[in-house]
């Protein structure tokens, strides 16, 4: 299957690994990766790569194995080969800061700029890179629609059909008899906030005050753990501490 905006959609194949979300009559696949696939339009979208935040750490002193680039690339390659997607959708803070492309190893240079060739990549500004670095492959817009279906960094308040990052949403509940703490999709039918990608990236608990107003009360998560994705309605979760 060639990787062109005219090949053929990526697998439709579901299983505990994904898990189906319809949004806007369009219908999506939340993969266990944090990845979120529309195989109708041959479509993978990720959010908040952080490229390089491993580096920009030590460069402060706080030591950090330095193979978070390698690593998000690593995840991210695995499954553009096994989804074969037309279109390569990074929604914003791909990049950890303005710098980061010259900190990078060139093995992993190379590397992007492979997996950028493979598809038509698009890069969605966000607030750590409003200006993504120059002669990786791909190209740069401030947000995308597609269809009924917006892809842009940060979510709106009101918005419909919005794909969005920024936030990095996790969620925690007792499950098993075990308090769970994971990343985590969130979404309410009329938009959907992915959890970060990036090594290093860490989540936010999706009922911080972050989150007000942006999802429709008894919106549901989509909480990613061991390689499975498991739907929870929000009044099942639990805060990080008292509010």
């Amino acid at each position: 299957m060639s990787a062109s905006p005219q090949s053929a959609p990526p697998s439709c194949r579901t299983d505990d690994s994904r898990a189906a979300v319809a949004l806007c009559g369009a219908a999506l696949l939340a993969d266990a990766s944090g990845a979120l696939l529309w195989p109708a339009e041959g479509v993978l979208a990720v959010a908040d790569l952080h490229l390089e935040k491993g580096s920009a750490f030590a460069a402060r002193g706080r030591m950090l194995p330095p193979y978070d680039t390698q690593a998000t690339l690593e995840r991210l390659g695995a499954l553009i080969a096994r989804d074969r997607p037309a279109r390569v959708l990074c929604l914003g803070d791909s990049f950890h800061d303005r710098r980061a492309a010259e900190r990078m190893d060139p093995a992993d240079v190379e590397r992007l700029r492979g997996l950028t060739a493979a598809a038509d990549w698009v890069w969605i500004t966000g607030n750590h890179d409003p200006d993504p670095p120059q002669g990786l492959g791909g190209r740069v817009v401030a947000e995308l629609t597609l269809g009924p279906l917006t892809f842009r960094h940060e979510a709106q308040p009101g918005a419909v059909g919005e794909l969005s990052g920024h936030l990095h949403p996790a969620a925690a509940l007792a499950l098993g008899g075990r308090r769970v703490r994971e990343r985590c999709f969130a979404q309410d039918g009329a938009k959907l906030i992915l959890p970060a990608f990036g090594s290093f990236t860490g989540g936010l608990n999706v009922l911080d005050p972050a989150f007000d107003g942006l999802l429709a009360p008894g919106f549901e998560v989509l909480l990613t753990v061991r390689g499975r994705v498991y739907r929870f309605p929000s009044g099942r979760l639990s805060p990080d501490r008292a509010r």
